[in-house]
């Protein structure tokens, strides 16, 4: 959107950054989201405590399938936490993003699964239904927090955003902590974006909680009515070879993008369920990535292909007779840094590509990635990115699972 952007690693990062006076947006990316809730607190709550002395409003960002439970990543946790700590009275909640095709009526939400599909209730949907660690068996967004907090919940409707003239008229109710939006059209978002950036400021920190569907709907309203400045965007990925990409994900989307990316010639690297135990160091398979690499050959390295993949159910019984198995993301995240890692360390690549949202935290941290700015778009929610930190600066991409065309990974290759 032209919005002078860098997303941090960490809210230490964020604090030691001498350019953070030259931006317009910050971020901190963090793992909350596959913590156990217990665990929640102590990982959001000294980012909150920066931000807020930064930022005019602080957005905790979820997935855009709103994927989360009781005792895994719960987001009716954050918004408690988050509430008491801004001393934010009520909490609007924003989630559909039309851009994603992530719909959000009458307070369901609805969404594709990857492009072409068709339209389903997300407790319907093929994938994320069945999610391995937070399956979603309740499309009513209202009814789904109410099982992680006792925060009182209201909604604002198609209808009550459709009746709006504009963002401040919006029949908001009072009574409630939080408050859910609809969002089904890009009329939508921009009522919305006004409802958010000019409403009064309560006595607490602005504080929201949601999908990307937040920044789309506040540049949705930053650029009809040019009240915040923003610079033109380049949209040129400039090819390059090798390309690697690791996948956690087991989306059928991305198991669709991991065949296409070998039909167009890239090495087919799968992680055999054995190698989730091993040490990195020594590992074969990692030195044969390695070498593809150096030959100049574009390698694909995927935990998965889908959700039927029988890797994953083998990979499920090893961890839980080795008593590991909640260690799952760590676990992977530490796999696939590793052959990223030693990638790097070889000098024989310069752009990166990492699919799956519950594992990519895991990913950055591990290769000491200090900060990621915006280079140019790839798909919604999915932009190559420079990052820098310990190693020397490197194109990385992070996608989540439902993310993108099936050409996504020829798209950060530059091949289209």
């Amino acid at each position: 959107a032209g919005v002078r952007t860098r997303l941090y690693l960490s809210a230490s990062d964020l604090t030691a950054d001498a350019e953070l006076d030259l931006l317009q947006a910050v971020g901190v990316a963090g793992v909350s989201r596959s913590l156990p809730t217990e665990q929640i607190a102590a990982e959001i709550s000294p980012t909150l405590h920066v931000l807020a002395q930064w930022c005019e409003a602080v957005h905790y960002k979820t997935c855009s399938t709103f994927d989360s439970s009781p005792t895994t990543g719960s987001i009716g946790r954050v918004i408690e936490i988050g509430r008491q700590l801004l001393s934010t009275r009520q909490v609007p909640v924003v989630v559909g993003a039309p851009a994603l095709s992530r719909y959000c009526v009458f307070g369901n939400l609805f969404a594709r699964s990857g492009a072409g599909s068709p339209v389903y209730r997300l407790d319907r949907h093929p994938t994320m239904s069945r999610h391995p660690i937070t399956p979603m068996d309740e499309a009513d967004l209202a009814l789904h927090l109410q099982r992680q907090t006792k925060s009182t919940i209201g909604n604002v409707s198609v209808l009550d955003l459709d009746a709006s003239a504009d963002g401040n008229d919006l029949n908001i109710p009072t009574d409630v902590d939080v408050v859910l939006l609809d969002t089904l059209t890009r009329e939508h978002l921009a009522t919305v974006g006004r409802y958010l950036w000019q409403s009064a400021r309560p006595s607490g920190q602005r504080f929201w909680v949601g999908s990307s569907g937040v920044e789309y709907a506040l540049t949705e309203y930053w650029h009809r009515s040019n009240c915040v400045p923003t610079a033109a965007v380049t949209s040129q990925v400039i090819p390059v070879k090798p390309l690697l990409v690791v996948s956690g994900s087991c989306s059928p989307v991305t198991a669709g993008q991991i065949d296409a990316a070998i039909t167009a010639g890239f090495i087919d690297v799968p992680i055999s369920p054995q190698d989730w135990l091993e040490s990195v160091e020594n590992a074969q398979w990692i030195k044969t990535v390695v070498q593809h690499l150096r030959e100049g050959h574009n390698v694909i390295v995927h935990a998965a292909c889908g959700p039927a993949d029988p890797r994953i159910a083998q990979v499920e019984s090893q961890l839980t007779s080795a008593g590991r198995l909640a260690e799952r993301n760590q676990l992977l995240g530490s796999l696939l840094a590793g052959v990223v890692q030693r990638a790097l360390d070889e000098r024989c690549l310069t752009r990166i590509a990492v699919a799956g949202g519950d594992t990519s935290g895991y990913v950055a941290k591990l290769l000491g990635i200090v900060s990621l700015d915006f280079v140019a778009p790839l798909a919604p929610g999915s932009p190559l990115c420079l990052a820098r930190g310990t190693n020397a600066p490197f194109e990385l991409t992070f996608k989540g699972g439902q993310v993108g065309g099936s050409d996504f990974f020829l798209r950060v290759l530059g091949a289209i």
